[in-house]
């Protein structure tokens, strides 16, 4: 039924933390004994996972002013959010794996036939098997990154993907991500906006989506030869609409 939570959330969360107990270790000795707040934050976090309750709750426990030691923390649990999990996308399907995938890392999806965004981990939609197909991805401010984009191959109906302020997107990912036959195929329309880590080696890549419409590209820092790319894509896509906000 449309809007029921998965009887696999709970399940998946729990799953996902058993898997990565040992780096629980690791992130643990990496934190400095006397920081019990950053100690209090592996027990919540680890409840949230069990419980299915991510997404929402990381955005504001990141926005608090942990210890420097926490960085190690958080690249940790980031890792363990974009781990793939070949069973589970063959149980429950690539795009239902998916949506899984990038809500925990804090992105948004919309389905085939619908207008609303899915932002509720707890609230993807089921049913049958393969019946929602993702149609679009908002990864604003999320946590997505290389190791979780083995995700994306199964997936056959994407058109729209927008990436802005992801921190852990580079190159390695768009050239991923323009490897992926099916997404050469549906990729319509793509926005990447301050993403700091992004090249002009990355944004070539993208020249294998045949069927790309649009193209914006803003704010990205590590992009120095903007004639060059107008140039690439002209010869590649000609019918491309390329928009350019950058310095």
């Amino acid at each position: 039924m449309k809007g029921a939570p998965s009887p696999h959330v709970g399940a998946a969360a729990s799953g996902q933390w058993t898997r990565a107990a040992e780096g629980e270790g690791q992130a643990c000795a990496a934190v400095d004994a006397g920081d019990a707040s950053l100690l209090l934050l592996f027990d919540a976090v680890k409840q949230m996972m069990l419980f299915g309750k991510i997404s929402q709750q990381l955005c504001g426990l990141k926005k608090l002013p942990w210890s420097c030691d926490s960085r190690y923390f958080w690249g940790w649990l980031n890792a363990v959010f974009n781990k793939v999990d070949h069973d589970r996308i063959r149980d429950v399907g690539p795009d239902r794996a998916a949506s899984e995938w990038l809500l925990r890392c804090g992105a948004v999806v919309r389905y085939h036939g619908q207008e609303r965004w899915q932002k509720d981990y707890n609230h993807l939609p089921t049913g049958p098997l393969g019946k929602y197909k993702i149609q679009a991805i908002d990864a604003t401010e999320s946590c997505i990154m290389s190791i979780g984009f083995d995700h994306m191959e199964g997936l056959q109906y994407v058109e729209k993907i927008r990436l802005c302020k992801c921190h852990y997107i580079e190159d390695g990912c768009l050239e991923r991500l323009s490897q992926l036959e099916n997404l050469r195929k549906s990729m319509l329309e793509m926005e990447i906006i301050s993403c700091g880590n992004i090249t002009d080696k990355g944004i070539i890549a993208l020249h294998h989506f045949r069927n790309l419409k649009y193209l914006f590209l803003s704010d990205l820092p590590g992009v120095k030869e903007k004639e060059k790319i107008v140039q690439a894509f002209k010869t590649s896509l000609p019918s491309l609409e390329l928009k350019l906000d950058l310095k």
